[in-house]
């Protein structure tokens, strides 16, 4: 085969008029070629993207050069790092002999740089805290994270709605849930009188539901102050984008909660960020690190709503990136819409292994120079076969690539390098203080004792006016009662037999 023929081929098919980044020098028949470099151009970034291979091939480092390389051309980054490894980030590499020799193999400079960082999370360890509340996810994001019938999305949608009638702010789960239980026990009547009658077994179902959310980090992820994603697109003073890290490694048995923050972030990206156009460059790029423990926990709502997602959202400049073991880890109705796919090394270790191996190699175009399948197994540490598509849609060349090195450190910050970055950090300042306001909680509560105390002011009142009644009722019939006794001389001296008696002995003197 000629090697001359294949470097033009990779050349003409990964040169490109506008802004790219170089993932590394293409290979041919395990030698790497020299100005045969592969390219990804930044203009179709946001059509998605796939990294793939088994454990220990390299996929954690080609989404660090990826994300590296973003930040470079002024593209923001969002990473979920549920392994804790890509904090180093921050800190330039220290250098290594054997990056020395693949670069120079590559034929590409190699120069150790920090980046712009910031360290997020959705739990109680360090890091800038994400929050939203309960409002800005609305009744049909809720229902969907909550899997409950129609029947209880319904009783949602009225919760939502006497929220909003009367100004009640639903800022975190212990909002919900004095809602629940208000509508069916205290404000029992006033609900059925404006919104209809809300079944007991009804609410709660649904609060069952929330405790499970509120078991699993649900209070510590609802409330205030709500993160603004438009803090997910700054670029530092020297232009390069920050790189947000969400720190996830405590979130793994948690799938419920994940789901419920993939959910709203995806909804207020999509309903937030504008109309992109064809700018040439994509707004916001995400990487979902572990990809497959997403796919294989979430909820049906949430792979519904990912699929939509995927398909809407290119069209905001944002591109979501899957990084997985297998192909297969990710729905067919994603995986149809990835545009770029760097596939590291695969093991056949068994027949299942060798058949998932041939249905992954035919996800790739086909290409006169490889036996896609064979080298799938053949690939060596940061080697992989790269598919993307060029500056008019269409795939460019298969490559099998040795990747360049990341720039910076390939490994987490130590605690102390943590907290001074922590320190530094503006968005830490804006969203990690404490935020309890008023809300349907509170109000709620005021306007159940202000109830009872009106309830207790009108019963002692009735009790007031029932004992003066009574008093009035008592004396007035005890002075008839002493008003039909008499002495028993009066009564004997008023007898008319006595009267007579006396007139008849004055009648006798008087004569």
């Amino acid at each position: 085969m000629n090697s001359d023929t294949f470097i033009k081929d990779i050349a003409d098919g990964n040169t490109f008029k506008g802004d790219y980044i170089t993932l590394g020098s293409a290979m041919l028949d395990g030698e790497t070629m020299t100005n045969a470099y592969v390219n990804v151009p930044l203009k179709t970034m946001n059509r998605h993207g796939l990294i793939a291979g088994a454990t220990g091939t390299g996929k954690t480092k080609t989404l660090q050069v990826l994300a590296e390389n973003l930040s470079e051309k002024g593209v923001p980054v969002l990473l979920m790092d549920i392994k804790g490894d890509l904090s180093g980030l921050a800190k330039p590499s220290p250098g290594h002999p054997k990056i020395d020799e693949r670069h120079k193999k590559i034929g590409l400079p190699f120069e150790p740089k920090a980046f712009p960082v910031e360290v997020m999370t959705l739990s109680k360890q360090d890091g800038v805290r994400l929050r939203a509340t309960i409002s800005e996810f609305g009744p049909v994001l809720i229902s969907r994270i909550l899997n409950v019938t129609e029947t209880q999305a319904g009783i949602i949608s009225v919760i939502f709605k006497y929220c909003d009638d009367n100004k009640l702010p639903l800022l975190d789960l212990k909002d919900f849930k004095k809602m629940l239980q208000y509508a069916t026990n205290e404000g029992k009547k006033e609900f059925e009188d404006s919104y209809g009658r809300i079944s007991t077994a009804s609410t709660g179902a649904i609060l069952r539901k929330l405790i499970e959310i509120e078991q699993q980090g649900g209070d510590i992820f609802f409330g205030e102050t709500s993160f603004d994603t438009q803090d997910l697109l700054r670029v530092d003073e020297n232009g390069r984008g920050y790189i947000n890290i969400i720190r996830l490694t405590d979130i793994q048995d948690k799938p419920k909660l994940f789901s419920t923050f993939m959910l709203s972030l995806l909804a207020e990206i999509y309903s937030t960020f504008p109309e992109q156009g064809d700018s040439g460059r994509p707004e916001l790029i995400m990487f979902i690190d572990e990809a497959h423990l997403i796919f294989n926990e979430a909820s049906d709502a949430l792979l519904n709503q990912i699929e939509s997602i995927v398909k809407l959202i290119r069209s905001k400049g944002v591109g979501l990136y899957f990084v997985t073991q297998n192909p297969t880890d990710v729905p067919e109705a994603v995986l149809g819409q990835l545009g770029l796919k760097v596939q590291h090394a695969l093991r056949a270790f068994t027949a299942k292994d060798r058949k998932a191996i041939k249905l992954t190699a035919q996800n790739y175009p086909d290409t006169e120079y490889y036996d896609t399948a064979e080298v799938l197994t053949s690939l060596g540490i940061g080697e992989a076969l790269v598919s993307a598509l060029d500056e008019k849609g269409k795939p460019t060349p298969l490559a099998a690539t040795m990747m360049r090195a990341p720039m910076s450190r390939m490994d987490i910050l130590t605690e102390a390098e943590l907290a001074n970055l922590l320190a530094q950090s503006k968005l830490a300042k804006k969203y990690n203080k404490e935020v309890d306001r008023e809300s349907a909680y509170e109000m709620l509560n005021g306007k159940i004792e202000q109830a009872e105390a009106e309830e207790a002011k009108q019963k002692a009142k009735e009790e007031k006016e029932a004992l003066k009644k009574a008093e009035s009722k008592r004396k007035t019939s005890s002075s008839r009662r002493r008003s039909s006794r008499q002495n028993p001389i009066v009564k004997v001296l008023s007898s008319p037999t006595v009267i007579r008696s006396v007139l008849g002995i004055l009648t006798k003197l008087l004569r």
